[in-house]
């Protein structure tokens, strides 16, 4: 596994990471927890050395697992993990006041049995705190020795600029694929300008981008896309002329649509580290071989022409979740 720094942070991590989210949270039953300890040590065995989480992801059961699994080999990989929410829950509204940040910094230590957080991110902008405000908490607790560096959650440009004014954003987290492509309009270009790393989260667009999903697909209830407007029946339908494009150009490769999606991501800046996720272990290795993938400047330059003629069906968020985004 190649080896990629997330921009002017001295940051090194793997090419790809493990998004851990969906083994605890979101996509329907919690995964079998050996099972789930033996994904994230194979993902290690493969070359991943990055991994993310967040104390809400359960809550707190996916940082918990996360700790026992890394723990064998610690030392030797980054975890990411956030704080931002009331008593780690996305229904009780955002909370990034200082004493909040401190708290959950020192829960999550416990929880992932280490004695630093090799990136900390604000998960999502609070209106009620000024971003400054976050930064410097963050600084302080760099200074301390309990985190290594500072990322950000789904920021808009002002609050990008004003927080790395205090204390410098190692990465920007946020969505990113073929099928959600905003970042390219503003934050991309200014993550450029500010040396700013760029961790795409659903850089398979909830699993849709692997060609095995279509109309009539079923979610378990507890499944959080049931939720989402772009995962309805009538936009998964019209939706499924870009996966019809993946996959021709996978076919081309001998690889998959996944793969493609990732290779992709990964041919669009150097400082671009997409996180996967999976709980499944030949999807894990499906996902990681995109790696090795390279794309020809014909095979992107074919890829924009038909995403330019491509309609997306659906937004990404459901109202709610939308109003917590940017700022």
């Amino acid at each position: 596994m190649q080896k990629r720094i997330l921009g002017g942070s001295g940051l090194e991590v793997s090419a790809l990471g493990l998004g851990c989210m969906g083994l605890s949270f979101g996509y329907g039953p919690a995964a079998d927890k050996s099972k789930a300890i033996e994904l994230i040590q194979k993902a290690f065995q493969l070359g991943v050395t990055f991994f993310d989480t967040a104390e809400v992801y359960g809550p707190y059961t996916n940082e918990e697992l996360l700790g026992e699994a890394l723990a064998p080999f610690r030392d030797e990989v980054v975890i990411a993990t956030k704080f931002g929410f009331k008593n780690a829950s996305t229904s009780e509204g955002l909370d990034s006041r200082p004493e909040t940040i401190r708290a959950v910094a020192e829960a999550s230590l416990t929880r992932l049995k280490t004695d630093r957080i090799d990136l900390f991110y604000q998960h999502r902008v609070d209106p009620n705190v000024p971003i400054e405000e976050v930064a410097g908490t963050v600084k302080e607790l760099i200074a301390e020795g309990k985190v290594k560096h500072f990322g950000l959650s789904e920021a808009g440009a002002g609050s990008i600029r004003k927080a790395h004014a205090v204390q410098p954003i190692a990465a920007l987290q946020s969505e990113y694929s073929l099928w959600w492509r905003e970042p390219e309009k503003e934050i991309i270009p200014l993550l450029e300008e500010l040396g700013i790393g760029f961790v795409p989260f659903s850089p398979l667009g909830k699993g849709f981008l692997t060609g095995r999903i279509d109309e009539n697909t079923r979610f378990d209830t507890t499944d959080f896309r049931n939720t989402v407007p772009r995962f309805s029946e009538e936009n998964r339908k019209a939706n499924q002329t870009l996966v019809n494009l993946l996959g021709s150009i996978a076919s081309k490769q001998n690889a998959s649509p996944a793969q493609i999606s990732l290779a992709w991501l990964l041919a669009q800046k150097p400082w671009i580290v997409p996180i996967p996720g999976t709980t499944k272990l030949h999807r894990l290795e499906e996902n990681l071989a995109a790696a090795t993938i390279s794309l020809t400047k014909n095979e992107l330059t074919e890829i924009q022409a038909a995403l330019n003629q491509i309609e997306i069906h659906g937004h990404r968020y459901p109202a709610q979740s939308q109003k917590m985004v940017g700022g």
